[in-house]
């Protein structure tokens, strides 16, 4: 399946904003069917690109690159002192009781069914995870939720695994849902829709937004 180009909504001296389809890695995977990546398409036009973070591969959305390794330094410790704010939206299975709330459940690798991360109380680094309901749309097995989520910490994915855990798993999500979902939605329905933070050089604010694509 030929993948969407990634768009890229600004580029200066010290950074990129790129807008990344799903289906697209965003660093090279083991493999050579599995080189095609975000950080690469990016490094054909720019060759001091490097990814600052990651999307998974089967979620959309704003991916920061910097240009070169100081800028990386900055924009690394920017994402570890938590001064960088995301915005994502998704769509989940069934009807959230409250209209926001927080999930806070220590996450750690699944070492038997890797990459699958789990909710662990003893190895498990801590995660933080605010929603905010935005809409509810059917009934029964149909029922979805439309969430804005706001992670707090930066776990692999957090998002994916902390909706799971309160029982209602993000729609298409291949690894957590119910395998009837995978099958039942085109994508996994969670799209990295905005990001802020401050200019690593210039040190002016700066925002972005992507457009929801379902």
């Amino acid at each position: 399946m030929p993948h969407h180009t990634p768009i890229l909504l600004h580029t200066d001296d010290a950074l990129i904003v790129a807008d990344k389809p799903a289906g697209l890695l965003s660093v090279p995977a083991g493999g050579e069917d599995r080189q095609d990546c975000l950080a690469h398409r990016v490094q054909a036009l720019y060759k001091d690109a490097l990814i600052v973070h990651r999307l998974d591969a089967a979620t959309s959305g704003l991916v920061l690159l910097a240009r070169g390794m100081e800028m990386l330094r900055r924009m690394s410790l920017a994402f570890e002192q938590r001064v960088v704010g995301k915005r994502y939206v998704a769509l989940v299975h069934g009807h959230l009781a409250q209209d926001e709330g927080e999930i806070a459940l220590p996450l750690a690798a699944d070492p038997a069914n890797r990459p699958r991360q789990i909710v662990d109380a003893v190895r498990g680094r801590p995660a933080l995870t605010r929603y905010r309901v935005v809409a509810r749309t059917g009934e029964g097995d149909a029922a979805l939720s439309r969430l804005e989520l706001k992670p707090l910490t930066g776990r692999s994915h957090q998002l994916r695994v902390h909706l799971m855990s309160i029982g209602h798993p993000i729609a298409g999500d291949p690894l957590y849902a119910p395998p009837a979902s995978a099958t039942a939605h085109p994508r996994m329905y969670l799209h990295a829709a905005g990001i802020a933070f401050m200019h690593p050089q210039r040190r002016v604010p700066m925002q972005f937004d992507s457009p929801v694509p379902f």
